[in-house]
């Protein structure tokens, strides 16, 4: 059985055990807030994903090369909580852009690495690792894997924070989606495919440039 379709199988299992909709209700969303408490904005400033706690937590996320790679093309998440990682963006398909809870988007490094075919919009990857990961670009940046397409969504999550949870485009039932987690790795912790008594991501969005126009983290 070719690689793909056991991928694909291996999802529409997942997701026959999962509980976590697609569907994005109108009545019950609300605005993702930054660190200063003003609404996300998807084409705006860009954001450093951080997380929600300062300290053993780690740092921001970064395009980072992992195993053979000569790319990075891999989402990773700095264990040094003093590194902000790189900026991205959030694209959900609507203007002005503000970002809701539970609305699928794309999300996007502002920064594309020269070396990638496609894009530095964040993927998910499957193969020669334990749990599928965050990557970037296409099929071509990541030879002998599969992709795995599909939307993200933020969601509340903890007292403080929220998560970052992905959302297949082919599940049984329809609008399946699971929760993204860490899996350490040399290089940093990678983000993945977090499983049934994995601990979610807990994020916060800090906003790359203040309002003087100067970068909120170095």
């Amino acid at each position: 059985m070719k690689p793909a379709i056991l991928l694909a199988l291996s999802f529409l299992l997942f997701a026959l055990t999962t509980n976590i909709p697609l569907a994005f209700s109108q009545d019950d969303h609300e605005n993702v807030l930054d660190t200063g408490g003003r609404e996300l904005i998807g084409i705006g400033p860009g954001y450093y994903i951080m997380p929600a706690f300062f300290g053993a937590a780690g740092g921001g996320v970064w395009p980072g090369e992992t195993g053979n790679q000569t790319c990075p093309v891999t989402v990773l998440q700095d264990y040094s909580e003093v590194v902000s990682g790189k900026p991205v963006k959030f694209y959900t398909g609507t203007r002005p852009g503000y970002v809701y809870t539970g609305a699928p988007l794309d999300i996007v490094f502002g920064e594309n690495p020269e070396c990638t075919e496609y894009s530095s919009k964040w993927v998910f990857v499957y193969g020669d690792f334990p749990k599928a990961w965050v990557g970037i670009g296409g099929v071509e940046d990541h030879p002998g894997k599969d992709i795995l397409s599909g939307k993200f969504k933020i969601e509340k999550y903890g007292d403080f924070g929220y998560k970052l949870v992905f959302c297949p485009k082919f599940t049984a039932p329809p609008g399946a989606c699971f929760d993204i987690g860490r899996f350490d790795d040399e290089k940093g912790r990678r983000l993945v495919h977090a499983e049934e008594g994995d601990r979610p991501f807990e994020v916060v969005f800090v906003r790359a440039i203040d309002d003087s126009g100067i970068r909120s983290i170095d």
